[in-house]
């Protein structure tokens, strides 16, 4: 496979369900920051949709990250579980 097909058909990884649920946001809330609806939200924390280059450069600001901290070409790890104390 030539590298550009292979750069094409490799999926993009994103941490914006993980993000918003670190800043307790709602996908309406992260889709009125970014102007989108937030069925547009859904769909790309899912993986169903890759974003446009302008709506990803909003969500990265919305979360005043870079690009590199949301969207990646390799899966991110996953976020550390949080252990709740044994009463």
């Amino acid at each position: 496979m030539n590298r550009r097909r292979e750069a094409r058909s490799a999926p993009i990884h994103n941490r914006i369900a993980a993000l918003r649920g670190e800043r307790r946001m709602t996908r309406a809330q992260l889709a009125e920051l970014v102007e989108v609806n937030p069925q547009t939200v859904g769909a790309l924390e899912r993986g169903d949709h890759y974003p446009r280059l302008d709506i990803a450069l909003r969500i990265c600001e919305a979360f005043s990250l870079r690009v590199e901290d949301v969207f990646s070409r390799t899966e991110f790890d996953p976020p550390p579980r949080m252990h709740r104390p044994v009463l």
